[in-house]
């Protein structure tokens, strides 16, 4: 039996009540965000923030896009504008519209889709359901290092899939989570892209990457919002498993692991809230399918990066507290740099941001990179939030999918480089 058929490794979880909410679905009309507007509002006190969060909660109004910890991103919904100048006013700080109607950008993300070519090229964002027809044709074409996999399955039933690309054995392993958060579309775009390069490149740099390393994929981790961002609510970011306590509906996946869970403000009890944790670490099927799969292959794997965006950032450990830091934080923040530093040169001239999750963004407790680093002992872990910094936030354009993509190839030859420099890629299966 070849390597690839020994990895693949099939973790079925038995379907709930699903099908009983995706009748519900086909009645649901679909969302749209005419006139909301997108706004960056600097603050120079924990309380000014705390204020400017409070208007989360009134959830037709405001929704949060992205916060550290001097700066969030507020989506504010044209009914609310009288509040929020309000709230502005009385917490005393100026807020900058960057996005004038979100509608728009959603709209030209559609008007891109139907002129773009039939086939899958890069042009547009696909749904899950093409997204799985190409992983089909990757793996029929590739037969001999290619392999696909099943994690486990969604709250309403959905195969969680990913592929393993293997060309030799030996190879030290890299995992990559992506669309965890499923309205992050450029994430997946981005897998897919990655795929398509570490099977079909010619350039002898990317063979050598693509065959010195196993590489195991999964472009759409959270199936379920995936299909529900494509055909009800762009900007859904959690899950849809309805809450027992509340008639909020969805966990925010990337606080659901069990790694420091709901520690130090890192996440939210409260079931309406964007970074809600679930009432339980692993109540996702999703996490819990992701956290078992992960477990059974941590010694072949060597490397865990989660994609994500938006603001251009690579994350490593701690996100559950700033106060402390790995016991290789040194290294990882030397990797980060050469990622950095690596996409910096290239003709885009983008600039990636590094350091902990705590330390630059703000706390988030329960997330992948963290649950990697500590309970699973791959010692290099990543967030990458990828494109842009606010100009176009989450509905980031079909046409800047392959700079992206690009950037995050360059990006990743030179973490993976650096790594294995500092001696973090000999093959963990290999030691005595």
């Amino acid at each position: 039996m070849k390597l690839y058929e020994l990895l693949a490794i099939i973790i079925l979880i038995a379907p709930t009540n699903g099908a009983s909410f995706l009748k519900k679905r086909d009645q649901e009309k679909k969302v749209r965000y005419d006139n909301y507007s997108v706004f960056r509002i600097k603050y120079e006190t924990s309380l000014q923030r705390q204020s400017l969060l409070e208007l989360t909660n009134i959830k037709q109004s405001f929704k949060l896009w992205r916060d550290d910890n001097s700066e969030c991103n507020l989506m504010v919904a044209p009914s609310a504008m009288p509040l929020f100048e309000e709230r502005l006013r009385t917490v005393n700080v100026t807020a900058e519209m960057f996005i004038e109607n979100v509608q728009d950008l959603i709209d030209h993300e559609n008007e891109a889709d139907t002129r773009a070519d039939a086939t899958f090229g890069w042009t547009r964002y696909y749904n899950l359901a093409e997204i799985d027809a190409w992983l089909d044709t990757m793996l029929a074409a590739y037969p001999d290092v290619t392999s696909g996999f099943v994690l486990g399955q969604s709250y309403e039933g959905r195969d969680i899939r990913g592929l393993l690309i293997s060309y030799k054995w030996g190879n030290p392993g890299v995992f990559i989570e992506s669309n965890i958060h499923a309205r992050e579309w450029i994430t997946s775009a981005t897998a897919t892209w990655l795929i398509n390069e570490l099977l079909t490149s010619k350039d002898e740099l990317v063979r050598e990457l693509a065959e010195s390393h196993d590489w195991y994929i999964v472009p759409v981790l959270n199936v379920d919002v995936f299909v529900y961002t494509h055909e009800t609510d762009r900007l859904w970011r959690k899950t849809r498993q309805p809450s027992r306590i509340s008639d909020c509906v969805g966990v925010d996946p990337n606080r659901n692991y069990d790694s420091h869970w709901m520690e130090n403000g890192g996440a939210s009890s409260n079931p309406c809230d964007e970074t809600y944790a679930g009432p339980q670490p692993f109540s996702e099927p999703e996490i819990k399918a992701m956290s078992d799969f992960v477990s059974i292959l941590k010694d072949k794997i060597n490397v865990m990066l989660a994609f994500h965006s938006y603001s251009q950032l690579l994350l490593s450990p701690y996100g559950h507290t700033a106060e402390e830091f790995p016991e290789n934080y040194a290294d990882l923040m030397q990797v980060a740099k050469a990622y950095s530093d690596a996409v910096h040169q290239l003709p885009y001239g983008t600039i990636y941001k590094y350091g902990s999750s705590a330390g630059i963004l703000y706390p988030a407790s329960g997330a992948t990179n963290d649950w990697a680093y500590n309970e699973q002992d791959i010692k290099i872990s990543y967030t990458i939030e990828f494109r842009d910094t606010g100009n176009f936030g989450f509905v980031l354009p079909a046409a800047f999918i392959k700079p992206n993509a690009e950037e995050t190839l360059i990006g990743i030859m030179a973490l993976l480089a650096e790594s294995k420099k500092l001696g973090y890629m000999e093959p963990k299966y290999t030691r005595n």
